[in-house]
């Protein structure tokens, strides 16, 4: 994801888009020169005859964007999208921590997959890797430790595997 300076100044938004539009949206935003990110992680889909390795939305029927809220009647035209998340009626912008922790982990390579988001629990952090600083919450899924990484508007979260040792707790 190359990011405009130009658009470097806006907050990130969520943008809801038809269902199985989503590459398609984030696409056409490129092209009219928008910011916009699509999490993507592999998913084994299997068939009658075979299994496909498909890499599919991480929150279906989302597209992130940064834009200016004062001129987003472009970005509503757009093919695609339904609507700006935000309450009232009045778009509101995704905690930027949030985004570059979502984007630290998709660019990581670690094994993810979609989560339930988790409104209690644990908060840590990563102290080395590619996830340096990332913030969480911390499970355990079948034996395995993971870092829940959320965002909160959407109540949508990741979930990536993780090492204990590399983790500590959020100093309160």
């Amino acid at each position: 994801m190359i990011e405009s300076t130009e658009n470097a100044q806006y907050p990130w938004y969520v943008l809801r888009v038809k269902a199985g539009r989503e590459q398609s949206t984030a696409f056409l935003l490129k092209q009219k020169g928008l910011t916009g990110f699509l999490p993507l992680y592999t998913s084994s889909r299997r068939w009658s005859d075979r299994t496909k390795l498909l890499e599919v939305p991480l929150f279906p029927g989302y597209v992130f964007c940064r834009f200016d809220v004062q001129n987003r009647l472009p970005i509503l035209r757009t093919p695609g999208v339904l609507q700006i998340i935000g309450m009232g009626g009045v778009p509101e912008p995704v905690d930027e921590t949030e985004i570059a922790g979502v984007q630290c982990v998709v660019r990581s390579g670690l094994l993810m997959q979609p989560w339930p988001f988790l409104k209690i629990g644990e908060r840590v952090s990563f102290q080395d890797g590619p996830l340096r600083n990332v913030e969480g919450v911390l499970t355990e899924i079948k034996g395995q430790s993971n870092l829940i990484v959320s965002i909160t508007l959407l109540q949508r979260s990741v979930a990536v595997r993780v090492e204990r040792a590399a983790i500590r707790p959020v100093a309160a």
